[in-house]
């Protein structure tokens, strides 16, 4: 079996998710502002930038704006500012809309955007490279990589090529190892090398256990009479019990499309 090369880098991050994405571009920032450089690569498992990210959103710009504060200028495609909000309690046979004074401050969007944000992720990753990034999609962190006194140097890519019996088959590329000073992991809530990480380091010993929902999102486009721009929908209520928490959410984004979804809590006694 061939031996794996390697790269060494300043920088490596695994995911080009939004956490990933702007960690590469301000540690890029940072150096310039030093007048020096640092090598950052960023790795992630989908065939493209944006192809994992699933979620329906309504983003605050701040943090984008300390990032970018000219981001309008750069199309940064938030296109769809919030112009309403409404929260229904929802029955088997119809609902009770909450006045907007009583909504927490979570669910007061004045301010933010409705958007895709996969879009928001190319984006950040065309930034990412205009700075030096170098950002390698189809490529999944496979393995985390230690030295003698067990500190992360790295991380390796998985081998492609392999057969169903486990065997290299005749495309056979062993994966590549990416050696770095530091290793930052973005790879979300249930990443696999995360999940290595507390168990070696003991990261969640003596702490409370981590909390899932899990969430179904559709995106569809609506005829325009029932097209609002930017009208953000949240619901509660039916059909969950009154244990169990969780929701819907309809976001009216550009172009006539809507992007609806439901959110329940993994957290119930009885499955």
């Amino acid at each position: 079996m061939a031996e794996r090369e390697s790269m060494q880098y300043d920088v490596v991050v695994v995911g080009a998710g939004p956490a990933g994405l702007a960690c590469a571009i301000r540690l890029k920032q940072l150096a310039a502002e030093r007048g020096s450089d640092a090598s950052v690569c960023v790795i992630e498992k989908g065939s493209e930038v944006g192809a994992h990210i699933l979620s329906g959103a309504v983003m605050d710009p701040r943090a984008l704006a300390e990032l970018f504060p000219d981001w309008q200028a750069l199309d940064a495609p938030l296109n769809a500012p919030v112009t309403e909000d409404r929260f229904l309690f929802l029955r088997e046979s119809g609902a009770l809309k909450v006045p907007n004074f009583l909504l927490p401050a979570c669910f007061r969007n004045h301010g933010n955007y409705v958007v895709s944000l996969g879009n928001v992720c190319r984006w950040l990753a065309q930034q990412a490279e205009a700075l030096g990034v170098e950002i390698f999609p189809g490529f999944a962190a496979a393995e985390v990589l230690y030295d003698d006194r067990g500190a992360v140097i790295g991380v390796a890519t998985g081998d492609m090529g392999v057969g169903k019996d486990c065997e290299p088959g005749p495309n056979y590329q062993p994966g590549m190892e990416l050696h770095a000073k530091y290793t930052f992991f973005a790879e979300g809530c249930r990443g696999q090398l995360g999940r290595q990480l507390l168990a070696k380091y003991k990261l969640d010993e003596g702490r409370d256990p981590q909390v899932y929902g899990i969430g179904l999102k559709e995106l569809w486009q609506v005829q325009p009479e029932k097209h609002q721009s930017g009208l953000v929908i949240h619901t509660a209520g039916w059909p969950l019990d009154t244990q169990t928490y969780g929701g819907s959410f309809l976001y009216h984004m550009e172009d006539n499309l809507v992007c609806i979804g439901f959110v329940v809590g993994l957290g119930y006694t009885n499955p």
